[in-house]
């Protein structure tokens, strides 16, 4: 049986070095003693290759007791937005208050309607909730895995006043398609969480909607230390709106014209994240090097669906998700072999108890069910070597009934 990851201890995995993502679901059995692990995630040789660069941003910090706001914030929230192709970024405690500030931003509120994928981490639509609209699921293309622009266009009232495109694994949603499936005046806003650095027809990730939000959870493409997330857009009306959320509804100080929140970027991670910032492209080149290697590896097999990259994508492979029958035995045959697999997602957001009110039922989005039953995430990583790579799939092909 799976099971979700709870306490902290769970968070980091039973393989050595690994950090999985708080939406991962893995088994419990520990590998061989004698086996070598393979992680899942393994962030050491980042964390290494910026060390020195992080004990002397952080020491000058804490020197300066600059700790909220630092001038360390506005110079990473500039360099990210130079990065991703947009004039602003806001920097803010997490992905998901990123989420929701962007669809406040934009006026979204009771009433309102926000068409959301069912196959994506639970935030996309919580953030939604949160907002007090409406999360109204739609199914995923069968091949992407990505929001299924019939499925919006199916699915569109005269309440639908934004689009969440999740841009999910690594590669852009096809936001041209969506733009076409719904009126002029929906928004379109990105979930950029797992796509930093992708492009679509050479337009990068985060640039393509009105607003989009990221996380910068620890294993993502861009990592912090700790939890941390931004919002992007081109309007600076947006930009005002969620500078002003993240910080007690205020611009000026001890003046709060609006209610908000408490969730700026942390000073600390902003030095984090500007450091790795200046690798992220090297990082993910090796990504993109290491998904060919796996695709030519599990060449050959009839039983390894590998994953699908939409045409004029530039995908950065957050993550590399195959397709096996019996999935859960499969995976448990991977861990007993210390190779750290895992399942992005287990249960659609259709099938969670939180959104249970909308009225769902098993067989309502059948795609992203079936997906849900076959997906496997492979270890993936910069720095990820060769050897590893084709243990990965030696142990995978034997894993497979």
């Amino acid at each position: 049986m799976t099971r979700p990851i709870g306490s902290q201890d769970e968070r980091t995995s039973f393989l050595r070095g690994s950090v999985l993502e708080p939406e991962v679901v893995r088994h419990r059995s520990a590998p061989a003693e004698s086996i070598e692990p393979i992680p899942l995630v393994d962030l050491r040789m980042q964390h290494a290759a910026i060390a020195d660069v992080i004990a002397a941003g952080w020491a000058d910090v804490i020197d300066r007791s600059a700790f909220i706001l630092g001038d360390e914030v506005p110079a990473f929230e500039q360099s990210f937005a130079t990065f991703c192709g947009v004039r602003h970024c806001v920097g803010v405690g997490s992905g998901t208050d990123a989420l929701e500030f962007v669809l406040r931003a934009v006026e979204i509120g009771p009433g309102d309607e926000v068409i959301v994928p069912t196959n994506s981490f639970v935030a996309s639509a919580s953030a939604v909730a949160r907002t007090g609209a409406t999360p109204v699921l739609a199914d995923v293309d069968p091949s992407s895995l990505l929001i299924d622009p019939r499925e919006v266009h199916e699915r569109r009232t005269s309440k639908t006043k934004a689009v969440l495109a999740v841009h999910l694994f690594g590669q852009v949603a096809p936001m041209e398609l969506l733009r076409q499936a719904v009126d002029d005046e929906v928004k379109l806003i990105e979930d950029a969480a797992q796509a930093h650095g992708a492009r679509r027809n050479g337009v990068g990730a985060g640039s393509l909607g009105a607003a989009a939000a990221t996380s910068f959870y620890p294993g993502k493409n861009l990592g912090a230390y700790g939890d941390a997330g931004a919002a992007l857009t081109n309007d600076g009306e947006i930009a005002r709106r969620v500078t002003m959320l993240r910080d007690h509804g205020s611009e000026i100080k001890y003046q709060h014209p609006d209610l908000g929140f408490n969730s700026r970027l942390d000073t600390l991670q902003a030095v984090v994240l500007s450091a790795k910032l200046r690798s992220l492209r090297t990082w993910n080149e090796q990504r993109r090097e290491a998904a060919v290697r796996y695709t030519e590896l599990l060449q050959g097999s009839d039983k390894i669906v590998p994953p699908a990259v939409l045409p004029g994508n530039e995908h950065v492979w957050h993550l590399y998700v195959v397709r096996v029958p019996q999935r859960d035995v499969v995976l448990e045959r991977l861990h007993q072999a210390g190779i750290g697999a895992g399942i992005h997602y287990p249960t659609p957001i259709h099938l969670q108890g939180a959104f249970e009110y909308l009225g769902h039922r098993p067989g309502d989005f059948p795609v992203a069910e079936q997906a849900s039953k076959e997906i496997l995430s492979l270890p993936l990583y910069p720095g990820i070597t060769v050897e590893q790579q084709e243990r990965v799939v030696s142990e995978l092909r034997k894993a497979v009934p």
